[in-house]
């Protein structure tokens, strides 16, 4: 009996590793610290990225908090030009899927870097009847986004981005454009096939490459990441 009872917490040990590790797997974001990403420095500002749990703050709605624990990286300030961006040390290239959760609170402003140079932005385009190219699911300044799929501010909010990334030959000259194959919010798709002859604005290195990091836009106010996946498709 007692045998039996070791073989199965044993087991059951083994399943929750199991768990824990494809929890993560293929995760820039440990979920414990913000090990493997670094700020991008600017002149005003400064590394304001935490670890722990989000909440919109009830006194002041255009605030996040960051409670103790584990889980998300939050930009903890309250307001634009504060914080600094921050990107990941890994890097991928080819055909490739990022699935993440971000939450904003009122009026908040960040952006998703795709191999740190194409932003998909992210913004509290919440019940707004005409969407532009700087709102919630547009990739910034190309292309606005098909429907406006963004959730109430405080809310978390699923990502799914498909991407490849600019073709070079041997010589290294480029052959192929950068394309957003397909931009879900929420469910929603918002962009299909979309080519990028070029990198949008104010990215890492404002320059194309066969491999890139993903950044997330801190230097314009509060927001929290969370369950970040990037897998080969």
């Amino acid at each position: 009996m007692i045998m039996k009872f070791s073989t199965l917490l044993t087991i059951m040990m083994m399943t929750s590793s199991f768990v824990f590790a494809d929890h993560h797997a293929g995760s820039p974001f440990n979920g414990k610290d913000l090990k493997g990403w670094s700020t991008k420095k600017k002149a005003k500002g400064k590394d304001s990225w935490v670890v722990g749990i989000p909440t919109q703050s009830k006194e002041n709605p255009k605030t996040l908090n960051a409670g103790e624990g584990h889980g998300a990286m939050i930009n903890k300030v309250s307001g634009h030009g504060q914080s600094w961006d921050i990107y990941s040390s890994k890097k991928w290239g080819g055909k490739f899927r990022i699935e993440l959760e971000v939450m904003v609170p009122k009026g908040a402003n960040s952006g998703i870097y795709v191999m740190g140079e194409y932003e998909v932005q992210v913004l509290d385009s919440y019940g707004k009847a005409k969407l532009g190219g700087g709102d919630m699911g547009a990739i910034y300044g190309a292309q606005p986004p098909k429907v406006n799929a963004c959730k109430k501010p405080g809310e978390w909010q699923k990502y799914v981005i498909d991407f490849q990334a600019p073709g070079y030959d041997g010589s290294g000259k480029k052959v192929s454009n950068a394309k957003f194959i397909k931009v879900e919010l929420n469910g929603q798709i918002l962009h299909e096939n979309v080519e990028m002859k070029g990198p949008t604005p104010s990215g890492v290195t404002g320059k194309e490459a066969a491999k890139g990091p993903i950044m997330f836009q801190g230097d314009h106010g509060p927001v929290a990441y969370r369950n970040i996946k990037i897998k080969s498709i």
